[in-house]
């Protein structure tokens, strides 16, 4: 019998997503006894991410899309429940990189906001750039943070700005550290799904005297729609123990320097539970 728990909407899926992750398909029972929901609530879930082109229905069940669309960007909400567990840990580890003073961009990503958050329980004196409207809200709170929005539009879907004035706002700043996340890691490059996005990373990634990559082990796949920079204007690559062998030769191989992460001794250390919900 399946315990019955209440999760939000973007939890519950991403919990399905990350149980056909690791198996590659599941029955509706299977999934319903994993997430601790009702059958007709995980069959309402499975139908919405089939929807949404994260999986294909089976008979009695679903199957994971192991490599989609170059374009294919995962819906924000649902995005940052998956894999937590391995962003809080990249994220508390890129923390570390920061000193009282720094001038830090810290771009939209999931795991890049978990990186604000534990740099926030850090004590530093920061000024912070961010085209993340979630990330600038939250940063807003801390008291010895300066916060500069640089401008865009925001894109449909998110909380991102990308475009205008932000693009020319980034080539006209020269901050300490980037802190960014990437669609894919494929060899030589760093990728995105969009050309507004990859645009506006670019320019990032250009007016930082410092690059920290921040990409779960996942994100070693094909590549996104277009390259926004090179391994080489990457100062450090954190990821977690979750990475392949092989792709972390390939990054040392081209002069990277990568810190892998230990997922449950970083939460150890950080006094989270084991077992977490979002993973």
């Amino acid at each position: 019998m399946s315990r019955r728990v209440d999760i939000f909407p973007a939890k519950r899926r991403a919990l399905i997503l990350d149980r056909l992750r690791l198996d590659g398909a599941a029955s509706i029972q299977e999934l319903s006894e994993t997430i601790g929901g009702s059958i007709s609530t995980v069959r309402r879930d499975i139908e919405q991410l089939v929807a949404e082109g994260y999986l294909e229905r089976t008979h009695g069940g679903a199957l994971l899309i192991q490599s989609p669309g170059a374009t294919f960007e995962r819906e924000p909400q649902l995005n940052a429940q998956l894999r937590h567990r391995e962003k809080l840990a990249i994220g508390a580890e890129a923390a570390r990189r920061l000193r009282d003073g720094d001038s830090v961009i810290f771009e939209s990503s999931s795991t890049v906001f978990e990186a604000v958050k534990a740099a926030a329980a850090c004590d530093l004196s920061l000024t912070v750039v961010t085209n993340s409207l979630d990330i600038g809200q939250f940063a807003a709170g801390v008291p010895k943070w300066r916060v500069v929005m640089p401008g865009g539009t925001v894109r449909p879907g998110s909380s991102a700005l990308a475009g205008e004035p932000g693009e020319t706002f980034f080539k006209t700043i020269h901050a300490d550290v980037l802190v960014t996340g990437a669609w894919a890691v494929t060899g030589l490059y760093i990728t995105d799904a969009t050309l507004e996005v990859a645009s506006l990373k670019r320019a990032m990634v250009n007016s930082a005297r410092r690059t920290i990559l921040l990409v779960d082990s996942s994100k070693f796949s094909a590549p996104g729609f277009c390259t926004f920079c090179e391994i080489s204007a990457i100062d450090e690559v954190i990821t977690d123990n979750g990475i392949q062998p092989s792709d972390r030769a390939e990054l040392e191989r081209l002069g990277a320097k990568v810190t892998v992460v230990d997922v449950a001794q970083s939460l150890i250390v950080a006094g989270q539970p084991q077992t977490d919900a979002g993973s």
